[in-house]
This record gives structure tokens, sequence and C-alpha cells, in this order.
């Protein structure tokens, strides 16, 4: 499965980027996650419904302080990502 999040609140400039990619180097998850110009950052995350909701969960709890919305959207899996990168 693959999950697109978009997270918005205080998200840019407190290290979330590197705390997301931190967290998914510890589940089976590949993708990405990078700064959006409007100030959002994006989750892109594939691998089984467990480690993608688990990677989700986790970073939510990480930067809770920071994290004000979220919109989720589900697709399916593409293969594409070797492994997890952060995106400029």
């Amino acid at each position: 499965m693959r999950t697109t999040v978009l997270f918005s609140g205080t998200v840019q400039g407190v290290g979330f980027r590197y705390t997301a990619a931190r967290l998914a180097g510890c589940r089976r998850v590949t993708g990405y996650v990078r700064n959006l110009p409007d100030g959002r950052v994006e989750l892109v995350a594939e691998g089984s419904s467990e480690e993608v909701q688990g990677l989700i969960a986790d970073i939510e709890q990480a930067m809770s302080g920071f994290i004000r919305e979220r919109q989720i959207r589900q697709s399916p899996a593409t293969g594409e990502f070797q492994g997890f990168t952060i995106r400029r």
C-alpha cells in the first residue's frame, strides 16, 4: 500500500523531515519526505499497512507539538522506491 500524508502546523524548520527519515529507518517502508512551498510537509510511504500506519503513529507521537492537521490519501503501491529518503 502507498500512503501520502500532508502534515501542517509548525512542521518546517523543526527537524520534521529528519525525524521522519530516522523513524522510517526503523520500519520496513520505502518512500520520501519533503517540505512543500506552502509550509506543509509531504510524506509518501509504501509498505504493509501495519508498517506504514506504525510509521505515521511514530511521527505523530514524536512531533505532536508541531502538527496541527494531517490529510491522508491511500493508493496502490508503485514499488518505485529503493529506500526512504529526504527530498528537497
